[in-house]
């Protein structure tokens, strides 16, 4: 009997094929996701009936250079922000470090839109802080006296970068927290003060971090559409909604998306050739960081004060406001039937679309894992491709592909059954529920592809000579070992997909409401304070993962 007839030949043959089945499901999911951008490509090319020219000569000019100035603004203050907060928690020590280390991501917690809207309401020239310095300075009317408007390309650059700076923050923390203590001590003892040292070595040391966290902040930024409209910044992302909801231009809104997504890919790539250099690291487990500087009286008081600053203005304040505000429309007019019809809408389509992009980033990282070569890497970056698109640009590509469906179910029906389907896709939010699959798979496969890889490979081998098939291996030994990444998994993507609001805007069904789109409805009213309960709700949801990456924080400094 020769080896390849020989029992364990014809086993391993077998655990190979069944091992090809779980490539063939990556590659199916990757698939649907790259479906949405071939489809854009398609719908693009169909020409826009002559009204590209007109999007060509009035639109696109100033939305691309409003959406340059908006991206520059927003990189460099959330740069500076995040990394300059880092340095403080990380280089010094005062009392109140240790809560000012976890505080500063409490910003993540609010969306965009919500801190815009509730700015624009306290900072109204009839609001709270302007009545309060008119009466200060003693001055009757806003026509006397009244700040510049917050509805501008500044206000905006501000707002977004104090909610933003926390995806730089959090890496650029980590960073300076494993830098060797080597390191900053002989640079002290070469003379260099510790400003010296912050600009000559933890500084270019951070760079690989702080370009990650501002790619990540720029993106988040590109696919905003609530703040950004009421700002009044028209950015690519509102020139695509009204080409589309308004115009009624399919394909020049497709054009227009494509225009963005050679944004992002152009971001992404700038952030690999700043790093295409970087080749230095350092150890972790060897080595030690460096000792903060320890701050008394008033040094202490001011750093503390400039710490909280970020998280004052891009967390207390907002929040502070969505609970007096709440707090009023409860007392004068109690809970509304509507909200809580909202409310159960988000949960429930958040808790399904979770499960399932929970499972399929465990299909797509498992099979990267289970089969490892060229095209199971190449689904997993695929899968993943879906976080760096704009949620107008992923819902416009997606219509095209449901749409198509639609109407081939449609058709199929009345030649078969004699009765028309409609929208059974787009009306039963099955759409909705493909934007959010296609568009938070990579937090997915990000986290569960990191839990993976703390189980060491002889677990795999083990399970096989005991004659487990890699379902089975799944199933018994790599799911019950990664439940923690999982769950973290499902938390973020349970609390993405309750604040998204650019996919779910554009591809919800009928008279079906969220808690984000019942904000943007109201915002859009001017009656704002109307959806403080949906806000707030929000707020207090995204305080889930903030509570989570504080631990996971904390428990990467111990020792």
């Amino acid at each position: 009997m020769t080896l390849a007839n020989s029992p364990d030949g014809i086993q391993s043959r077998h655990l190979r094929a069944r091992g090809g089945a779980w490539i063939v499901a990556s590659c199916v999911i990757a698939g649907l996701v790259l479906l949405p951008v071939l489809a854009l490509l398609w719908q693009a090319m169909r020409g826009s009936d002559g009204l590209w020219s007109h999007l060509a000569a009035n639109v696109l000019p100033h939305a691309i250079t409003q959406t340059a100035i908006l991206l520059a603004g927003v990189g460099l203050l959330v740069a500076v922000i995040g990394t300059l907060s880092a340095w403080l928690v990380t280089a010094y020590d005062f009392p109140g470090r240790r809560m000012l280390e976890w505080a500063l991501l409490l910003p993540l917690a609010v969306p965009t839109y919500i801190v815009a809207y509730a700015y624009l309401d306290l900072l109204h020239p009839l609001g709270p802080v302007q009545g309060v310095i008119r009466a200060i300075l003693g001055y009757d009317s806003p026509r006397d006296f009244r700040l510049p408007d917050i509805r501008s390309m500044t206000g905006a650059i501000l707002l977004l970068s104090l909610v933003l700076y926390p995806y730089v923050y959090l890496p650029t923390r980590a960073m300076f927290l494993t830098q060797a203590a080597s390191l900053v001590e002989v640079s002290r003892a070469l003379g260099t003060t510790r400003a010296q040292v912050f600009h000559r070595v933890a500084l270019p040391l951070a760079r690989p971090a702080i370009a990650v966290g501002m790619s990540l902040a720029l993106m988040e930024t590109l696919n905003d559409i609530g703040a950004s409209e009421f700002l009044g910044v028209r950015s690519l992302t509102i020139a695509v909604y009204t080409t589309w909801v308004t115009r009624y231009d399919l394909p020049g809104a497709a054009q227009i998306a494509l225009a963005m997504l050679a944004l992002v890919i152009a971001l992404v790539s700038l952030e690999r050739w700043a790093r295409r250099r970087q080749r230095f690291s350092t150890s972790a487990q060897r080595g030690r960081s460096f000792a903060p500087r320890v701050l008394t009286g008033r040094a202490a008081g001011f750093a503390l004060g400039l710490g909280l600053l970020p998280v004052v203005l891009g967390f207390l304040i907002p929040a502070s406001y969505l609970a007096v505000e709440a707090w009023e429309r409860f007392r004068l007019a109690g809970f509304s039937a509507g909200l809580v019809t909202e409310a159960r809408n988000t949960f429930l389509l958040s808790a399904i679309a979770t499960a399932a992009v929970v499972a399929c980033g465990v299909v797509v990282s498992y099979g990267a894992r289970a089969r490892p070569g060229r095209l199971s890497a190449a689904a997993l970056r695929v899968a993943s491709m879906g976080y760096a698109m704009p949620g107008t640009v992923l819902a416009l590509g997606i219509l095209t592909v449901v749409a198509g469906l639609d109407r081939w179910i449609d058709a199929t029906a009345r030649d078969w059954l004699g009765v028309s389907t409609g929208l059974v896709l787009i009306g039963s939010g099955m759409a909705l529920g493909y934007a959010y699959l296609a568009r938070f798979l990579a937090i997915s496969t990000g986290s569960v592809e990191a839990g993976f890889s703390r189980i060491p490979r002889s677990y795999d081998h083990a399970a096989r000579t005991l004659g487990r098939g890699p379902g089975e291996t799944l199933w018994q030994v790599h799911l019950p070992l990664s439940r923690g990444a999982m769950a973290a998994a499902g938390l973020l993507v349970f609390v993405d997909c309750m604040k998204e609001l650019s996919a779910t805007l554009l591809l919800r069904p009928l008279n079906f409401e969220t808690l984000a789109t019942r904000i943007y409805a109201e915002a859009a009213r001017g009656t704002y304070e109307n959806a403080a309960y949906a806000a707030l709700a929000i707020v207090l949801v995204g305080l889930l993962p903030v509570i989570l990456l504080a631990r996971i924080g904390r428990m990467g400094q111990k020792p």
